[in-house]
Parts: C-alpha cells; sequence; structure tokens
C-alpha cells in the first residue's frame, strides 16, 4: 500500500478508535460493562468494514479509474448495508448491550466517513505531472515575437 493510502486509512481509524474508547467510557456509566462491550464491538466492526472497504476503493482507484465512483458509490452503499444486518443479526443478544452497540457503530460511522472526508481534503496529491529535472527542454518553435 502506497504512503498516501495510509496515511489516509490511519487519519481514518484514529478518530474512529478515539471516538470507540469515548464511546465505551459512556455506554459503561449508562449501560455498565455489557454496554462498553456493545460500544468497543461496534467501534471495531466499523474500523473493520470501513479499512477493508478503503482498500478495496484504493485499489481500484489505482487500476480501474473510469470506475472509481460507480465503485464509491456502491461500496458505501453495501458498507451500510452490512452495517444495518449486522445490527439485525445482534438485535436481541445477550453478550453486550444492542442500544449502546447500535448508538455506537452510527457514531463511529459518522467520525469514520468525516475524518475520510478530512484526510482526502487535506491530502496533497499531484494531478498533474511535474516537469522532469532531467533530460533535453522541449525547444521553441514558431516565432519569438
Amino acid at each position: 500500500m502506497p504512503s498516501n493510502d495510509v496515511r489516509t486509512l490511519l487519519q481514518a481509524a484514529v478518530p474512529t478508535a478515539a471516538a470507540g474508547v469515548v464511546a465505551a467510557a459512556v455506554s459503561a456509566g449508562v449501560a455498565g460493562g455489557k454496554g462498553a462491550v456493545g460500544a468497543i464491538v461496534a467501534a471495531l466492526v466499523v474500523i473493520l468494514f470501513m479499512g477493508i472497504g478503503l482498500g478495496v476503493l484504493l485499489r481500484v482507484a489505482r487500476s480501474l479509474p473510469h470506475l472509481f465512483q460507480a465503485m464509491g458509490l456502491m461500496l458505501y452503499t453495501a458498507q451500510l448495508l452490512l452495517l444495518v444486518i449486522f445490527v439485525a443479526a445482534f438485535k436481541n443478544t445477550d453478550l453486550f448491550n444492542p442500544k449502546a452497540f447500535a448508538i455506537t457503530l452510527v457514531a463511529a460511522t459518522l467520525v469514520w466517513i468525516g475524518a475520510q472526508a478530512r484526510a482526502h481534503m487535506t491530502a496533497k496529491i499531484l494531478y498533474v505531472e511535474p516537469e522532469s529535472t532531467q533530460g533535453a527542454k522541449p525547444e521553441k518553435t514558431g516565432s519569438a515575437t
């Protein structure tokens, strides 16, 4: 993975993990130990789903740039559907507090999307090939008037 891609991944994952820690502390205070476990599981699910999605999207951007926008829209739709399915699957679980899980899942997803957007907006990505410092410079043709 190129360094820009790793930087984007870290700039999205670290704030999401921090939001997960805050959510775990709040959930522990409100819902006890099961609330904290639910918040931690939700934060890990978001980091896993969104991290894999970002990796896939970056790979598509390199290999098939003409499909990048369509792939991005499809990927985010699929991720949100998977998160809804995950919430529905663990709706009546006794492993953790489902409300703390669902609220943290939504909050962590919003943090990830915001952090990823910020990382992309602040990235210094070249969109013009810089001039080569080596090699012959092209000769000027035409009149110099």
